[in-house]
């Protein structure tokens, strides 16, 4: 592909979060959404009409298509190893929804499979992309916090059941595998891979309720928080949770060190709060390195993707990042399940400040 040429784009899944990454989309002449699929067709129809491309009812024979450059995974969690493993043997460059996969072995194995096809392989958390995380990143590269030792990494979740139309696979999977790849994606961006974990975890709340008021039961851990220790030294705490919501006041990440600290407000918003302060003085708000986007620009990972390929430069959202998490995360249920510490010891080539955040 030239970087005349859009990257011709196939969604596959078309449920909650198609329209935040086709809205996002949407505006980019370097993107084109020429298909989609969902086991559910009318889902794709509705996609389609809303973002443009051709519904799919059958997920082969979309792939067979010789149009489509890359997929967009936004399947449920315990499909992405099938669906991505699926695209890539297709001969597609793939952008998935987190996590890669729910064990490492299998996560590793997508990347070797990319790897040996010479294909892309990007995965979400990108959210280090937004100029909220953007900002923060900075000043510690900077030095303004001086050494930074100890970070801690709040995600009150909240009640999934009590907003999305199928929650259920997200407590399958539960907090940490939802929504903990976010934090732990941040900071080993920032600062190195994680070498060693200790974590404890429980079913708060086992007992819930659809919006529709179907009942069904917990069994997956809605409650983990973890201490981790990074190879450069640097301490984290990880806190996630589907029980404890937004009202909750520990939010976002703290980064202290030796000069300074800083807040970021969440993981997630490009225009998240980031306040600075020196120890032992009040906090002030730090100014963006640019005006963010206000909430979270999904399309930014394949506009990135899109880039890198025109460009001939690896796109920064990897697959060995990603499956550096899964390895993290494992290790984390290891720990809760067995109460140990569990060595992590995964390597990647982390990704490089966007060029309007150095």
């Amino acid at each position: 592909m030239s970087t005349q040429n859009p990257l011709n784009i196939l969604v596959v899944g078309c449920g909650n979060i198609a329209g935040g990454y086709g809205k996002t989309m949407k505006p980019y002449e370097s993107l084109r959404i020429v298909g989609a699929y969902d086991v559910d067709k009318s889902r794709a129809d509705s996609f389609c009409k809303e973002y443009g491309g051709k519904p799919h009812g059958d997920l082969k024979a979309a792939l067979a298509s010789p149009e489509v450059d890359a997929v967009l995974n936004l399947t449920i969690h315990h499909a992405h190893y099938e669906v991505i493993k699926q695209c890539l043997n297709a001969g597609k460059h793939v952008h998935s929804e987190k996590p890669l996969a729910l064990n490492y072995k299998e996560a590793k194995e997508l990347c070797d499979l990319a790897d040996q096809k010479k294909l892309r392989l990007s995965s979400s958390p990108m959210t280090y992309m937004g100029e909220a995380q953007q900002t923060v990143w900075k000043a510690i590269r900077d030095g303004k916090l001086g050494k930074v030792r100890l970070v801690y990494c709040e995600v009150n979740w909240g009640r999934v059941e009590g907003w999305h139309p199928n929650p259920e696979p997200f407590f399958d999977v539960g907090a940490l595998w939802d929504v903990g790849v976010y934090p732990l994606t941040l900071i080993t961006t920032y600062f190195a891979p994680v070498r060693k974990v200790v974590a404890f975890g429980k079913v708060l709340y086992p007992d819930r309720k659809t919006k529709e008021g179907r009942a069904f039961k917990v069994t997956t851990n809605d409650w983990v928080s973890a201490a981790l220790e990074l190879a450069d030294g640097t301490v984290a705490r990880l806190t996630t949770s589907f029980y404890t919501g937004h009202n909750g006041k520990q939010k976002g990440l703290e980064f202290h060190g030796d000069k300074a600290s800083v807040w970021l407000g969440s993981f997630q918003d490009f225009h998240a709060p980031v306040e600075f302060a020196e120890i032992e003085k009040p906090y002030a708000p730090l100014p963006y390195v640019r005006p963010p986007y206000q909430g979270v620009e999904w399309g930014r990972a394949m506009v990135e993707l899109a880039e890198a390929i025109g460009e001939n430069r690896p796109q920064r959202p990897t697959g060995r990042q990603a499956a550096h998490v899964v390895e993290v995360l494992e290790a984390i249920s290891t720990s809760c399940r067995e109460g140990r510490p569990v060595a992590v010891n995964s390597e990647f080539t982390p990704p490089t400040p966007m060029p309007w955040g150095k």
